[in-house]
C-alpha cells in the first residue's frame, strides 16, 4: 500500500488537491486574476444615477472604503450606497439625479440612524441650493467624484454599528455567492 504524504503550501492548500490545481492554473494565468467582475445592471436607476453611483464608489475606494449599492437597512429602507471604512465607520450616500428626484423622495432622514455620516451625491446639473445645507454633498459623474461639503459626524451606538456591519458583511457575501453561483435560488435579498 502506498501512502502519499501531502504538504501544505503557503496558501493553505494541500499539494496535489483539486483546489491546489485550480489555484495553480489561475496563478499561471494573470488574465483571470486581472479581469474585473462585471455586475449586471441594476435596472432601477437612471443612466445618470448609475453614473453618479459609479463615480462615488470610485471616490470611496480611493479613500480606502468598501461599498455596497442598494443596501437594505433594518427598518426596510434601501440606501442607494453604503460605505464601510477601514476603522469601521459607516457612511450612507443618497443619490439624487435631478431636482424632481430630490423633491419626490423624502425617505432619506430614515437612513441617518444607520450611519456615522450621511451625504447626498448629485451630478453637477442639480442645483446645490435645493439640498439641505446641514448634510454632506458629493458631486459625481461616471468617472469620479469630489466631496464638496463634509458630512456631520454622529457616531453610531456600538450595538447599532455591530448590527449594520454584520448586515453589510452578509450582503457582501451573498452578492459574491450569487456571482459565483448564478443558478442559486435567491432568498429575496442580495
Amino acid at each position: 500500500m502506498h501512502v502519499e504524504t501531502r504538504r501544505k503550501r503557503d496558501n493553505g492548500t494541500v499539494a496535489g488537491s483539486p483546489r491546489a490545481s485550480t489555484l495553480d492554473a489561475m496563478s499561471d494565468s494573470p488574465a483571470i486574476l486581472s479581469r474585473p467582475i462585471v455586475l449586471p445592471a441594476d435596472g432601477r436607476q437612471s443612466t445618470v444615477a448609475a453614473g453618479v453611483q459609479r463615480g462615488v464608489r470610485r471616490l470611496f475606494s480611493q479613500l480606502g472604503h468598501v461599498t455596497l449599492p442598494e443596501f437594505t437597512l433594518a427598518n426596510g429602507r434601501r440606501a442607494d450606497l453604503i460605505a464601510l471604512a477601514p476603522d469601521g465607520a459607516l457612511t450612507i450616500i443618497e443619490i439624487k439625479s435631478s431636482v424632481a428626484d430630490f423633491r419626490a423622495d423624502r425617505k432619506w432622514p430614515d437612513y441617518e440612524d444607520f450611519c456615522d455620516r450621511f451625504y447626498f451625491a448629485v451630478p453637477e446639473t442639480v442645483p446645490f441650493d435645493i439640498l439641505p445645507e446641514d448634510r454632506g454633498l458629493i458631486i459625481a459623474d461616471s468617472f469620479g467624484a469630489a466631496i464638496m461639503r463634509e458630512a456631520a459626524h454622529h457616531p453610531l451606538a456600538g450595538a447599532r454599528r455591530k448590527a449594520v456591519t454584520l448586515r453589510f458583511a452578509h450582503s457582501a457575501a451573498s452578492l459574491l455567492h450569487a456571482l459565483a453561483d448564478p443558478d442559486r435560488v435567491a432568498d429575496g435579498r442580495l
